[in-house]
Order: C-alpha cells, then structure tokens, then sequence
C-alpha cells in the first residue's frame, strides 16, 4: 500500500515560504542606489539667484555658489591685460515682468537702472579675458562669492545686450 504523507509532512508544504525573487531585491537595490545619488548631486549643485539688494542685505556669512544679475556701469570698466583681471560695477536691475513691459522692453529697464544714482552698486572682480560684450548697459549674469572685503569674486560671467538686437527684431517680424 501506499503511504499518505502525514499530517505533519502537509503542514510543513504549508508553511514554506514561496523564494523570494532574486530580481525584486536587485531592482529595489538599485533603485534605491539612483535615488541617494541624485539627491546628493541636487544638493552639491545648488545655487541662489539673488538680486544685487538682496546678496547685499545678506547678514549670513554663506554666499558661495551664488548667482546675481545687475546691470553694467560702464565708465567702471576697467581691465589689466598683465594680470588678466576685468573690475567692473555693477548696479541692481529693478521690478519684474510688468516693470519690463511698462517701460518698453529690458533695453530701456536696463539703460534707466545704469543712470539711476540711487540703486546700490556691486564691485565685481573676474579673473579672465575681457568679454566683447562687456558694455555699458549690458545685462550680466555673474556666478561667484561676495568676499570679506565688499567684492563680488565671479567664477563665471554671462552677457545679455539686449540693445544689440532690437535693430533686426522689426525686420524679421515684417512678412
């Protein structure tokens, strides 16, 4: 005769746990690897955009990795070919989108902020060659730290002219 399993040897099928899937923990395992890692990246990359007033009215000693945009003085640029260093000032770029367009566009924002005596200026200091762009009026766009002695050291400069195109706009709009 043939033996049926016993009540124990059933019980024991029962309780065995199905294997868990080689493919699942992998999976959760690296998805958990590429979460800690763009997290960490995120957070070493971080920068503020600041206006001139504002890194200006910072009382907190932390103002590395900081990018601010002003508008150029002009008569404040002065470059040293020997030691290849470009100082200029810079003066803080007023109101928003409305401002823009009540005034008739970011040229005219940015030729009204150059002359107005009463904005605050920054003096900036950039380690490099002198940019072609570099005008009075331009809009710069600067990355940098504000140092203990009142200058904004920049890493990186980026120029906007937007006078330098307003010519060609009217005729590519014509059909």
């Amino acid at each position: 005769m043939i033996s049926q399993p016993s009540q124990t040897d059933s019980e024991k099928t029962a309780k065995k746990k199905p294997p868990v899937n080689k493919f699942v923990i992998g999976g959760v395992l690296v998805f958990v690897a590429v979460v800690i890692l763009a997290v960490a990246s995120l957070r070493g990359n971080t920068q503020y955009f600041l206006t001139i007033d504002e890194l200006l009215s910072r009382t907190s000693g932390q103002t590395q990795n900081v990018r601010i945009s002003g508008v150029v003085i002009g008569n404040s640029i002065a470059y040293n070919a020997e030691s290849n260093t470009l100082t200029f000032e810079v003066a803080n770029i007023p109101g928003d989108n409305t401002t823009i367009e009540k005034m008739g566009g970011l040229a005219e924002v940015l030729h009204v902020a150059a002359n107005d005596p009463t904005l605050k200026h920054l003096k900036i200091s950039y380690q490099g060659s002198k940019p072609d762009l570099l005008k009075d009026e331009a809009q710069a766009i600067m990355t940098g730290s504000l140092g203990s002695d009142g200058i904004f050291h920049i890493s990186e400069l980026l120029l906007k002219c937007p006078s330098r195109y307003e010519d060609s706009l009217p005729a590519q709009a014509d059909p």
